[in-house]
Order: C-alpha cells, then structure tokens, then sequence
C-alpha cells in the first residue's frame, strides 16, 4: 500500500472510464435517495437551481441536506439555506442540522432546527474528539430527540479518536450514527496507516470500520464523497464482498459540488455522484442490493416513509 493525495486519487480514478449503469440498476419511476448533500457548495458556491438540476441529472428523488456551521460556512451552506431551499421544494429535499459542539449555544441551535423540521443532524465536522465531553452533549440530544447524526471522521482534524467510536456506540444503542470521510472510511483495511487520507492498493480484512459495521446495529456508512468512492474501487474483490456482508447498513451519498451532475467546475475533477452509481452497480450482487443501498436504507433509518 502506499499514500496518495486526494489530487492524487482524483487522478487515479478520473483514468478509470466511468461504465454505464447495469441496464436493470436504475429505472427513472424508482426512488433514490442521497443522504449527503450541501447547498451553496464547491468553488463556485454552487446555486440552489443547479443543485435541484445535479439532483434531478441522477434522477435523485429524495436528497438529504447537510448543514454548515462556523469555519465550515467557507465552504458550504448554512442551516437557513437548508431550510429555505427545503421550502421551496418539500417533496424533494429533508435537512439536517448543524451546531458547533464547542459552541455554548449547540444544544439550543439543533434543538430549535429539530423543532422546526430537521429530522437529524449534520454534518458534524468539527476539531473535537469523537468521546468529548462536547460531543456526548450532542449525543443525549439526539437520544432525546430520536434523530440520527451524520460525522465526518479525519484522523488528527474532525472527530478525532475514532478507535474509541465502539464506546460511544455501546453508550449510546439508542442513537443511530452514520459514519462519514477518510478516516472511516480508510479503517476498513485492518492494516491502515491513519496518516493515509485516501489509501490505495488490497485491503488486509479486520478493518475496524468493518467490525463495527457487523457488530453494532446502530452505526451505518455514508458512501458519499471522495473517501466513499475510493473505499469501493481500491479492492473491487474486498468490495464486493464488504458490500454484500453490509448491504443493510450501507446508505448511498454523492457529497458532490459539481454544477450540472456532468462534473463542471467541481472539485474533484468530475461527477462523484455519477462516478459512484457506475462504481456500485458493477460490485453489487443484484438489483435488490442497489435500491437497498440507494434507497431503501436510508429511507428506513430516516422514516421517510411515515413523514
């Protein structure tokens, strides 16, 4: 194995020709579900029109919007954005909702989102440790609320301390976590050196994210972002079978800050959310396993169904 930047990896992956879909992997009458979007996102702070035209370009029925809080506004949009792009189009979009947990008024900003229509909360992404004082405040909010949250794990910088997450998971049964970013996403690999952010070559099984994924009903992966992407593709044969063994508490997301669902102007260099359908539809075993993983899972985590 050896490290790679994440310009590195987009370089790797963008040589890969992006496969069509499996002709049964999609049907334009079947729901879809993105759990990981943002508004006012990527280099040119894409608009709410383009992100309502990436969403419908991938024929996404349901997205769920992550919010931005304090240095995260830099890049991203904040709660009033997600819940006025939310009102406009109500069949189309939920939102969650983000605080600062080293913020005195946290509790109060996600409980008052809560009660005005957020149905979770993220994206948390934040210079804390994953078992911080700060953090487990969230984590009884949640519990009171019934919400789940969505947290972005990079080793040194968010959420930090991630082989202590199976502590929090085993505290908190009741709340349903869903794990996001590189270093989540990089412990698949048992062998993992936490210092490579997107890892390339064979995975060594015994992965920690894998363990907790089999052992915990409470913590689900986000597959959006870069990180999501690089983590089905370094290993198809792993990935086959990691997806199979996980196909209940996987939950499809792009993360993508293009402008058209084609790749213009965002980030990585081309379409995430179009580079990781044609990526899952060639490691899943059927159909069924895709709608599960692009709808089904997170509908049953987020209760769409019964709104």
């Amino acid at each position: 194995m050896f490290n790679v930047t994440r310009r590195n990896f987009v370089r790797t992956i963008s040589a890969l020709a992006a496969s069509p879909l499996l002709a049964a992997a999609s049907t334009e009458a079947e729901p879809r579900l993105d759990i990981h979007q943002h508004t006012r996102y990527g280099p040119k702070r894409r608009s709410d029109q383009e992100l309502v035209a990436h969403q419908a370009y991938h024929r996404v029925t349901t997205t769920v919007l992550q919010a931005g809080e304090g240095w995260m506004l830099s890049e991203l949009g904040d709660n009033a954005s997600c819940t006025a792009l939310q009102a406009d189009y109500p069949d189309r979009f939920v939102r969650f909702a983000c605080a600062d947990p080293a913020e005195s008024r946290a509790l109060d900003v996600l409980r008052g989102n809560f009660k005005r229509g957020a149905i979770g909360f993220g994206e948390l992404k934040f210079h804390v440790a994953v078992d911080s004082p700060e953090m487990h405040r969230v984590y009884k909010l949640a519990e009171e609320m019934g919400v789940p949250l969505l947290i972005h794990f990079q080793h040194e910088t968010y959420n930090t301390g991630i082989e202590r997450l199976e502590g929090v998971l085993k505290e908190y049964p009741k709340v349903n976590f869903i794990a996001h970013a590189q270093t989540w996403w990089g412990n698949i690999s048992a062998d993992l050196n936490p210092l490579m952010l997107y890892p390339k070559g064979s995975v060594k099984p015994g992965g920690l994210s894998d363990r907790l994924l089999a052992d915990y009903p409470n913590i689900y992966g986000d597959l959006a972002g870069a990180s999501g992407l690089n983590a089905i593709t370094r290993d198809p044969d792993f990935a086959r079978g990691f997806i199979e063994r996980h196909r209940r508490k996987l939950i499809w997301g792009s993360d993508c800050d293009c402008l058209d669902g084609k790749g213009t102007s965002g980030s990585d260099g081309f379409c995430l959310a179009e580079r990781s359908l044609a990526a899952l539809s060639k490691l899943v075993s059927s159909h069924a396993v895709f709608r599960q993983i692009t709808y089904e899972n997170g509908a049953a985590l987020l209760r769409l169904n019964s709104r």
